[in-house]
């Protein structure tokens, strides 16, 4: 054990944790749960270090034997040693100074560890010409930016997997519900195909929302206004973060708006919401559709994946959509907690972005395991079950509607209510009536014409 102190006071650490006495006390006053920060997170903040080191050095304001301990120590961490040490919560209070200052810690020892006659010191060296009020930030849109890359591939696969799915079911037809009541003839491939466009769109929102993550506010230090920053730091610590992360960073234009406002995370959050709503959507449509099977809609069947119940033999349950839309509700809820800790922020700094980032980065990595999971064990292997949907066409007086050019609306609805009451297929009481030629009936209502003709049908 030894002892460290700080503006609060002392306390004993143990020698063999490469943390300090900010992290300790982190530990202490955060107990909220047993959930560190992100490791994107932490990854992210370790870049900006070796960054630093690296123009501090340059700008001959870092001694060359620290900055080459800085970043030894720095290249181990993110070969992902040590990751015991990175404990500071992700709730926390002091707007993520306990997570820079875990990094800060963290990195000075393990400095000192790698290069024994070399002593540095976590903010004297390690958090040289930065402020928590610039690193946290930056460092939280970073990771943002490099867990995105696995939700878009995953909303990628998704969009695939349904074009596929429309080409295979291009000719499939089946009854188009509105309100949950039948409505014109269309075909699966058309449906399949709309939830693909449904996709694309939120694959554009996402990248959109995230090129606001890509400008920075580093060199801002504190509030915003450089101070204690070297003119050379502030012109080359966004260049060589982003070569040292891969990232394509831009300083933001304005720094100490970038300090304080987070209307940026509320887009990125706004993005995830919309996704979220229609993985919502597509989740409930396959688990209606998928119903039955004898007293359901019995249209689609899902993969069986495990038996649904402990006392009813052979139930098998929807049970990817389901976890698809807890998923959903999840990034939802969290949309609020985003929305209110953005607002909560107070003239020149937003000191709720722990739950910001915690929320976001969540978000990303439970969307990215829910479409993944949803595309392997659901729609890859989803079926029409083309009989039912056929019979469900046949049966349904709504595909009438086809007649109204040669009806007119009135004699239509008629006809219509006639094959309800008596539940006889439209196309029999038209032959039965002698209303149209037999050969125009039979053409009408072929499933070569009343998908293309339902396409043309206004709601």
């Amino acid at each position: 054990m030894h002892i460290e102190t700080d503006c609060i006071g002392s306390l004993p650490i143990d020698d063999e944790v490469l943390y300090g006495i900010n992290t300790v006390r982190a530990l202490t006053n955060f107990p909220i749960s047993r959930e560190p920060a992100d490791p994107l997170l932490f990854k992210s903040l370790i870049m900006i270090k070796k960054a630093a080191a690296t123009v501090n050095q340059a700008a001959g304001t870092l001694p060359a034997a620290k900055a080459k301990a800085i970043i030894a120590a720095c290249n181990e961490l993110l070969l992902g040693r040590h990751s015991e040490a990175l404990v500071a919560p992700a709730i926390q209070g002091s707007a993520g100074t306990s997570v820079n200052m875990n990094v800060n810690e963290v990195v000075a020892k393990l400095a000192h560890r790698l290069s024994p006659a070399t002593k540095v010191h976590p903010n004297d060296d390690v958090n040289r010409c930065q402020s928590t009020n610039d690193t946290y930030p930056s460092a939280g849109k970073m990771a943002l930016l490099q867990g995105q890359q696995g939700l878009l591939q995953a909303l990628d696969r998704l969009s695939a997997a349904l074009h596929t799915k429309a080409k295979t079911y291009q000719s499939t037809i089946k009854v188009a519900r509105t309100q949950l009541q039948d409505a014109v003839p269309m075909t699966y491939g058309q449906s399949f195909h709309a939830y693909a466009s449904m996709f694309g769109r939120d694959l554009t929102r996402l990248r959109a929302a995230a090129a606001a993550l890509s400008r920075l506010n580093l060199g801002g230090t504190a509030v915003g206004t450089g101070l204690n920053a070297t003119a050379f730091y502030r012109a080359h610590i966004i260049e060589a973060t982003a070569k040292v992360s891969g990232l394509p960073l831009h300083g933001a234009p304005d720094l100490i708006d970038a300090t304080q406002n987070a209307d940026v995370y509320v887009d990125y959050s706004n993005a995830l919401k919309t996704l979220a709503v229609n993985l919502g959507k597509f989740a409930n449509d396959l688990r209606l559709l998928g119903s039955g099977p004898q007293a359901g809609l019995n249209e689609l069947k899902l993969p069986a994946r495990q038996a649904g119940s402990s006392i009813m033999p052979s139930k098998v349950n929807p049970v990817i959509p389901e976890v698809v839309n807890q998923v959903a509700f999840e990034v939802m809820g969290h949309n609020v907690t985003v929305t209110m800790a953005a607002e909560a922020g107070q003239l020149e700094l937003n000191a709720f972005e722990p739950i910001i980032f915690r929320d976001l980065l969540q978000d990303q990595r439970y969307m990215a395991a829910a479409l993944t999971t949803l595309v392997d064990h659901c729609v890859s292997g989803l079926t029409v079950n083309e009989a039912q949907a056929t019979h469900n066409v046949a049966h349904s007086a709504i595909a009438a509607t086809i007649l109204s050019p040669y009806l007119g609306y009135q004699a239509t609805a008629n006809l219509i209510q006639q094959a309800v009451s008596t539940s006889q297929p439209v196309q029999a009481l038209l032959h039965a009536g002698h209303q149209l030629p037999d050969a125009l009936i039979d053409q009408l209502f072929s499933p070569a014409v009343l998908p293309q003709f339902s396409s043309q049908v206004q709601r």
